[in-house]
């Protein structure tokens, strides 16, 4: 049984390790050594040291977020694939080794055979055989194997990074969903505040006409104003639909039973500031870039095995076994055999077709390193967007606050002016319509800076659990 062993083994130890890939190397970043010094002062959070669950003080919103990262359906499937490339990749990485197999047969057969006299006889032979082989191994001296398995490898890799890529994308997207409805639902609110307003000026508008007080006019302006109200509500809650709608696709079809309820959009901001470190920390928090660097490297280990392809191609076939016309003497020493069988295939002429494959997986290589690029230039850009955003949204904020409070003073004033007659309806009517735009950009505003810090976290890494790790 050594004999055995050492024949199946020797194969393996044959084959070489030499490869014609092209050595990886990380592309020189293509984009701005920091960030704009401006807009990435005081932070001191690091976003992927943080999980979702530490980043958004909603707990609404976190049991959403986990629902979505459980359910969706693009998330499934992204799974999924990550699995199809696990196999695809062990199938490519078991090339490397012989594959060995065992075979045992019998056979019992009756046929007529010819005595010396010419005469005829019946015979019963039997047959038993048990061995192993080792079928058409190909010994990778040139690396072609060993590169389609390390293409294999970094594809897997590439697909594992894009899913964790997509669970970012995910939180993002749920977070930005319940936003605009949290946003939308005080809207609603609003416009039914003030459309319950509205109506009570409209009703004493009428009592003034009636009574003489006033002409007809200040009554149409008065009903003017509830009908806006009104057809800003319904236009509010049928976006509330449409958003609810969304989300429900993105937690998987269905909400999470009892949801606690949402935080106002005041009450968001957990007040932390984020870090910003510098664009080359990218490189390594963002599972996108971390994807385009492994495709980047499947294409250059494609590069090798296309080369390899230009050699000889040497393969080993052999098996091993024992013979024997009864069971019992089997296993005996004299029914041993063994055959062992290498072969080489030179390509010669195949019209062009190896150039072309080489001419192929260069290509594909130059693309992947411009895929490369402008996945860090697209991170770059989310990030520098999103510190650009924290800090003039947070500025629009407090402008918006202000004149909201300044366009309440004058709200006030046109409506005393009107009531004492020194101003007539339409100085109310322009100053009602200021204020109910007013508070509306207020709460969009603040919507939009909530988006942006979620944005900001995401794009630097930040969401994922720690067991996700």
């Amino acid at each position: 049984m050594k004999r055995l062993a050492a024949l199946v083994l020797v194969p393996a130890a044959l084959a070489g390790c030499t490869s014609l890939a092209p050595e990886h190397t990380r592309p020189q970043a293509a984009v701005a050594p920091a960030y704009d010094a401006g807009l990435r002062p005081d932070g001191a959070v690091v976003a992927s040291q943080l999980s979702y669950r530490d980043w958004f003080v909603d707990p609404r919103l976190n049991a959403l977020i986990a629902a979505a990262l459980e359910n969706n359906r693009d998330l499934v499937a992204a799974t999924a694939r990550i699995e199809q490339a696990r196999a695809r990749y062990r199938i490519e990485d078991s090339r490397k080794l012989p594959a060995v197999v065992a075979d045992a047969s019998g056979t019992r057969a009756r046929q007529a055979v010819a005595t010396g006299d010419g005469a005829l006889t019946s015979v019963t032979d039997n047959r038993f055989q048990v061995g192993v082989g080792v079928s058409a191994f190909e010994l990778d001296f040139w690396g072609r194997v060993a590169s389609q398995s390390e293409a294999a490898r970094a594809e897997y890799l590439a697909t594992v990074a894009a899913q964790r890529a997509f669970y970012l994308a995910l939180i993002a997207d749920t977070a930005s969903t319940y936003f605009e409805i949290v946003e939308t639902e005080e809207q609603v609110a609003l416009a039914e505040a003030t459309a319950e307003t509205r109506r009570e000026s409209l009703r004493i508008a009428r009592l003034r006409l009636d009574s003489g007080v006033t002409s007809a006019l200040p009554y149409r302006q008065a009903e003017t104003l509830l009908t806006q109200a009104e057809q800003q509500l319904s236009a509010e809650r049928l976006a509330l639909a449409r958003l609810r709608n969304q989300l429900l696709v993105l937690v998987g079809g269905r909400e999470p039973a009892d949801l606690p309820p949402a935080l106002p959009l005041a009450e968001q901001d957990n007040g932390w500031r984020l870090a910003a470190g510098l664009p080359s920390d990218l490189l390594l928090a963002r599972p996108d870039i971390v994807a385009a660097e492994e495709r980047l490297r499947a294409a250059r280990a494609n590069i090798g095995a296309a080369r390899a392809a230009f050699f000889p191609t040497i393969s080993l076939t052999g098996s091993a076994g024992l013979a024997s016309t009864s069971l019992d003497g089997l296993f005996g020493s004299d029914g041993f055999g063994w055959s062992f069988g290498p072969s080489i295939s030179l390509p010669i002429f195949d019209w062009g077709a190896r150039e072309a494959n080489l001419d192929l997986a260069r290509a594909l290589e130059v693309e992947e390193v411009a895929n490369y690029d402008r996945a860090v230039q697209t991170a770059f850009r989310e990030v520098a967007d999103a510190l650009a955003g924290r800090r003039y949204l947070a500025e629009q904020v407090e402008t918006l606050e202000r004149a909201l409070a300044a366009q309440e003073r004058i709200a006030r004033i046109a409506r005393l002016r009107y009531r004492e007659g020194v101003a007539d309806y339409l100085e109310v009517l322009d100053a009602e319509r200021n204020l109910f735009t007013a508070r509306q950009q207020l709460l969009a505003t603040r919507r939009a800076a909530l988006q942006n810090r979620a944005t900001l976290f995401v794009a630097l890494g930040g969401g994922f659990e720690q067991a996700d790790r």
